[in-house]
Formats: structure tokens, sequence, C-alpha cells
């Protein structure tokens, strides 16, 4: 999303964000799930349809946010812990207008799906799958305890999240393909000006290397962070990335790209 729109909505609306989102819808799919467990409540009643809301069932919008990410225990608790990490950790890097923003966009996008398919019903996993991808994107080299004993960077995991969404889209049907493209939507919003520059920075870098003579010892870094000095020699698991705002190629380490001063 264009930087200067989201500062002005930012400027207009930002008393009406609300803090500590995540912890407010985890609440509300863990009041659903304890409804659907006890039985004082069908499956199903917090899930979003179309047809069902032209009906007159318009309380589906204010619901389908909470809809509980599965009926098992573990399952439940588990997501529910990812979703509490990723979120808040979202919301304090953009501070809780934008984690708003970006939650917003991707339930009127599922909204505005649902409508194309009013008999199809329609949960909020996909939401929760932008989330996960927006903090993969962030935080790259964040370490995840795959079944609490192997551990795995969430940049693979997110690598497999995008096969995957491929797969579903070439093998699915359109009920699906609209599904992923509205899930995907508001991360491609955020990060579009992020992947752009990531695309030519790379490409930049592919034509210096095939002009370049091999020169560079073994020894010599390839990055280093403006602001601490650490090199990819020095610290070889960390993540360098390249500010678009700054003036030359500038990198930093994963601690400073979004906290340093740009360099004009």
């Amino acid at each position: 999303m264009p930087q200067r729109l989201l500062d002005r909505l930012e400027k207009t609306f930002s008393r009406f964000a609300v803090s500590n989102l995540t912890i407010y819808l985890i609440a509300g799919q863990t009041f659903f799930y304890v409804l659907y467990m006890t039985g004082k409540l069908d499956r199903g009643v917090s899930l979003l349809a179309a047809g069902r809301l032209m009906e007159g069932e318009w309380w589906r919008l204010i619901t389908f946010p909470f809809d509980p990410p599965g009926l098992s225990v573990i399952f439940a608790l588990f997501a529910w812990y990812l979703f509490y990490l990723m979120g808040s950790a979202l919301e304090e890097q953009w501070g809780a207008f934008r984690y708003n923003a970006y939650i917003l966009i991707g339930y009127l996008l599922t909204v505005g799906v649902s409508f194309l398919m009013p008999a199809y019903p329609v949960s909020n996993t996909y939401i929760a799958g932008s989330v996960f991808l927006a903090f993969a994107f962030l935080y790259p080299d964040f370490t995840l305890m795959l079944f609490f004993v192997l551990p795995v960077r969430i940049k693979w995991l997110a690598l497999l999240t995008w096969l995957s969404y491929a797969y579903l889209f070439i093998t699915g049907g359109w009920p699906t393909r609209l599904l992923i493209l509205a899930s995907v939507g508001n991360f491609l919003i955020f990060f579009a000006k992020d992947l752009r520059w990531l695309a030519k920075r790379e490409g930049r870098h592919i034509a210096w290397k095939g002009r370049q003579p091999s020169v560079r010892r073994d020894d010599e870094p390839l990055h280093r962070c403006t602001v601490c000095g650490i090199t990819d020699k020095t610290h070889p698991r960390m993540d360098f990335r390249y500010c678009p705002q700054c003036a030359g190629q500038h990198g930093y380490c994963q601690e400073h790209i979004f906290s340093h001063e740009h360099v004009k």
C-alpha cells in the first residue's frame, strides 16, 4: 500500500484503531470454541456465507472473524499461540492502525469473494494465513520449533505455503482460487513496493556478478550492516537487506533494517 496513503489514513483514523487486536480475536474464537464443544452452538454458525447474509443472517459478518481454527484442542491451542506471536509482532512493528488495516483489508476481500459464490461457506483460515506470510516476510530467520522438536526457519515454511497456494490455485476450483487471491491480497497491497524493489535488486546483483571478475577473496564479506558493521562472515545466519529509501546501496541487518535513519 502506498506509504503516503497509509500516513494520511493513520493521521485521520488512528484514534479508532484497536490495540491488541490479536488478543480480542483469539478471545472471541475461544468463546465460540467453548460453545461448539459444549454443544450450545452448531458448528458453522460463525462461517461466512453471502447467501445466508442475504436471507437476513447479517450477524455472520460479526461472528466470521471469530470462527475457531479447529475442534482439536491441541491444534487450536497451537494455532492460537502462533497467531498471537505473529499478530502481536506485526502490531509492534507497524503500530495498531496499520495492523488493523492489514486485517481489515483481508476481511473485506474475503467478504467480497463470498458474494461471488453465495452458497459457498467461507472460514477465516486464509486471513490467518496472510498474517503468517507477513510475519515470515518481515522476520524470515525466526526459528519455529516444529512439533516442539525440529527447529525450522519460518521463511522455509512460508515458501511451502506459497507453493501450496500455487498448487491449489492451479488444481482447485474457482471458489478455492478466489479465496487464495483474497487471502494474499492484503499481503500484496502492503508489500508490493518491497517485492518490486527486491526483484530489481536481485536483477542488478545478477547483472553485476556477470560483469565483474572473480577477484573477491573468500574471507571478504558480501553484505555489511551500515549501522552496526556486522557482516555475513561474522554472522553467517543473519539475513541482510538493502533499504530502497536510502541513497546508494546500504545494507542492514535484521535488527536495523526497520530502525535506521535513511541515508540521503
